[in-house]
């Protein structure tokens, strides 16, 4: 009798949630989200319209709008939120979460990522994302770490590809966002994928990568 083929034999055990810590790392901290980080928040918004763009809120009209938002937004136990405040500057200039939170599949998403223009493209950017990866997969155990976007959203597919994430497809109009259909592509890292992952952002984030000036003397993004 032919035995149907099925996937292989996990570990069951439901995952642990996220807990609401700071995280500290060399470039950024991130610390839970609350209110008190709206002025910081409001003040790296302004002139950033465009980058409320993808984004299922925003932009904000007033601050008021914007504390109300975040008291919300802050209170949820899924999406868990945290703020990002760079070293260098010591200022709150973005926020980012993990999501889609499913302890019994040991799946959980990195999402509803804003970053103000001030803190794009930096190294407390991909710091604050990979400590966010790094919560999740080593010290919660989960085994498949997922990122979506908007699959207009060009620069959210170069971020999932240059940490690491394997695209997986786009699902087709599942979405209406601001009034408008969304397609979103769907990425992932596996828990067999992640030990490599890891180690080439600890490898692109260590010192020694950097020039004096700071710029990046090799690419995080994979070439092959």
């Amino acid at each position: 009798m032919n035995t149907p083929p099925v996937g292989p034999e996990v570990d069951t055990t439901p995952r642990p949630l996220p807990a609401r810590v700071k995280l500290r790392g060399t470039h950024v901290e991130v610390e839970p989200l609350h209110i008190r980080h709206v002025p910081e928040l409001w003040d790296a918004a302004q002139g950033a319209d465009d980058s409320f763009a993808y984004m299922f809120f925003g932009p904000f009209a007033t601050q008021a709008a914007m504390t109300n938002f975040v008291g919300e937004f802050a209170s949820a136990h899924d999406p868990m939120v945290w703020a990002a405040r760079p070293v260098a500057t010591g200022v709150v200039s973005g926020f980012l979460s993990l999501m889609d939170i499913q302890p019994k599949n040991a799946s959980i998403e990195l999402g509803h990522i804003w970053f103000a223009p001030r803190m794009q493209r930096t190294r407390a950017a991909t710091e604050a994302m990979f400590m966010l990866l790094k919560l999740a997969a080593d010290d919660l155990g989960y085994r498949r770490l997922v990122w979506k976007c908007s699959g207009y959203n060009a620069p959210s597919r170069r971020a999932a590809e240059r940490l690491g994430f394997t695209y997986e497809g786009l699902l087709r109009s599942n979405l209406v966002v601001k009034g408008r259909l969304r397609d979103t592509a769907l990425y992932s890292i596996l828990a067999d994928e992640w030990p490599e992952v890891r180690a080439r952002i600890q490898a692109w984030l260590d010192p020694s990568n950097f020039a004096p000036d700071g710029t990046a003397l090799t690419s995080l993004r994979r070439t092959a």
